[in-house]
């Protein structure tokens, strides 16, 4: 339900609701798993949880033997990140059959699933009473042995909704993401990603292709535009392209309206796209709902774009579809926070430093090769 903008790859252990929390999860190891090979199996989850939440190759990742839990059908390890700063430990589970890993929080179902459900949400998520919590009828989630609901969340800022969990036997809730370790992640994103007919800097034939969903409102997204159009672009050449996506966060006031500009600009005058994407972030800390629509037009003019077709555009919100999917793109990626891109398919989350970029663009060059 909550997204935050600029997170870094410190977002994994709190993906969706999830917060700091998730790494105290009530799960006493008891008896040590039973694996075959339990090195190639903590390799496994530890290569994983790198590819799936982009945590740059500075930041070493291990994980405890894995061992069974207090939940039926599930083993418990602890994965530790470390920076070089602070570790941080998270507790993940592991189905029995070591197909499915959960980042998040189990409990025992007592008596009534749908309201021990919204109890546990309203209690790990600090959820006030003031916003109603109403959960939908469990239905196949497409996921082998378990079920799934929707919960939405009801408050005075509005609607919103995510899906929960729970073991078709009705006995675990799953408070948290279900991942299955089958999947090559990265031919996944390559699959998902659109890359024709998308604002981009860079040639089409650039064995590189850096796929960037940000939030025009979000920090974080200015100074990783500014870092790939300054030094990542000049530095590379015609080895790299820059795609652009939408991906407005419903935190932010006036990052929608923006991304609607933004696309009309595209529409209107393409080689405008990313000089005016430009001047919205240089300009975030002047910006608010109630000039953002002068500003936007005021940023045409000064690129030559036609500001009277801008200003239909804008009012009509003829470019919601194309948000909307990027929006829709960036979902079933599992993007999480701003700004996060695909390097050849490979996940990086937020913007911690240069070098984490030049590492995996250098990386993609030498297997693009």
């Amino acid at each position: 339900m909550i997204r935050k903008s600029g997170a870094g790859y410190k977002v994994w252990s709190g993906v969706l609701l999830l917060a700091a929390g998730v790494s105290m999860a009530r799960a006493a190891a008891k008896v040590k798993a039973n694996a075959p090979d339990e090195h190639a199996l903590n390799e496994k989850v530890t290569t994983y949880v790198r590819a799936k939440f982009g945590i740059p190759d500075t930041v070493t990742i291990s994980a405890s033997p894995f061992q069974a839990s207090n939940f039926p059908g599930f083993l418990t390890s602890t994965i530790t990140t470390d920076d070089g700063k602070t570790p941080k430990n998270t507790a993940v589970f592991l189905t029995n059959d070591h197909h499915y890993l959960i980042v998040g929080l189990l409990f025992a179902v007592t008596k009534d699933p749908k309201t021990e459900l919204i109890q546990h949400i309203r209690e790990q998520f600090k959820v006030p009473e003031t916003t109603t919590l109403t959960a939908g009828p469990f239905h196949d989630s497409g996921i082998p042995n378990f079920q799934a609901t929707t919960v939405t969340a009801d408050s005075a800022k509005g609607k919103q909704t995510q899906d929960f969990y729970i073991t078709s036997d009705n006995r675990v809730l799953v408070l948290g993401n279900i991942l299955n370790l089958g999947v090559d992640l990265r031919r996944e994103a390559l699959r998902t990603i659109v890359t024709t007919n998308q604002p981009s800097q860079g040639p089409a034939h650039a064995p590189v292709t850096i796929v960037e969903y940000a939030d025009l409102e979000c920090p974080m997204c200015a100074k990783l535009h500014e870092f790939l159009e300054k030094d990542l672009l000049p530095k590379y050449g015609d080895k790299v392209r820059v795609i652009f996506k939408e991906f407005p966060l419903p935190m932010h006031d006036w990052s929608q309206s923006a991304a609607i500009a933004n696309e009309c600009v595209f529409q209107i005058k393409p080689d405008a796209f990313a000089a005016y994407r430009s001047l919205v972030f240089q300009n975030q800390s002047i910006i608010n709902v109630a000039n953002v629509r002068d500003n936007l037009l005021n940023y045409a003019d000064q690129l030559g774009v036609d500001r009277v077709k801008l200003a239909g555009c804008l009012d009509s919100q003829a470019s919601l579809r194309k948000v909307e999917e990027g929006r829709r793109e960036a979902k079933e990626l599992e993007v999480q926070s701003t700004p996060t891109c695909f390097i050849n398919g490979r996940m990086l989350i937020g913007f911690i430093s240069p070098d984490a970029y030049y590492k995996a663009v250098d990386a993609a060059l030498r297997e693009a090769k």
